[in-house]
């Protein structure tokens, strides 16, 4: 349970909120549960096995991503990580200056930059890894393996239809227009 409302307390308030609004319910939740597992999740895992290796999630993908791809250029990693390059830049830069990664230009490329791990990245993922997987054990215990291979499979469903389909969606909802840059959530103040 997070805050002060169980699952089944928020689904019930939503339904009740949204009156006879016509939406999905079923859709609603099972996207409303995918944010709540992968938070809930991704902050179990922050403060326990990562603590211990003074890591962030970001951090661990980043390390993750390299560790099983080997040397990749910064853009995929980024995108395989599902953070911008800005925020690589800064993780990188963190993980280079604990001798974990190590950036270098491409050679055939000056504009570009590659990233590998360390000797001492592989020995922290080597070391890491096995404990993270003890956590993904713990998170889904209450499931059998055979629950965790549906689950699995009704997730990579969703991740492909997103993959496959979600630019001709966005193109179709913004009828065919860039979206607009995003904001940070601040506001010019209104001269008063």
């Amino acid at each position: 349970m997070t805050g002060q409302r169980s699952i089944r307390e928020t689904e019930k308030a939503v339904r009740a909120k949204l009156g006879g609004t016509p939406v999905k319910h079923e859709q609603m939740a099972a996207v409303s549960n995918i944010y709540r597992a992968a938070s809930a999740v991704r902050q179990h895992f922050e403060n326990s096995v990562l603590r211990g290796a003074e890591l962030t999630w970001t951090s661990f993908v980043v390390l993750y991503v390299v560790w099983i791809w080997g040397e990749m250029e910064t853009r995929y990693v980024a995108e395989e990580a599902g953070i911008s390059k800005g925020t690589l830049t800064g993780v990188a830069r963190t993980l280079a200056g604990r001798g974990l990664l190590e950036r270098r230009g491409h050679p055939d490329d000056g504009r570009l930059a590659l990233l590998r791990l360390t000797p001492g990245g592989e020995r922290l993922m080597g070391e890491v890894f096995p404990a993270f997987n003890a956590e993904e054990v713990f998170v889904t215990e209450g499931l059998t393996d055979a629950e965790c291979e549906v689950l699995a499979d009704l997730l990579r469903k969703i991740v492909v239809r997103t993959e496959d389909k979600g630019e001709e969606r966005r193109l179709h909802l913004l009828d065919g227009a860039e979206p607009a840059p995003r904001r940070s959530g601040r506001r010019a103040r209104a001269d008063g």
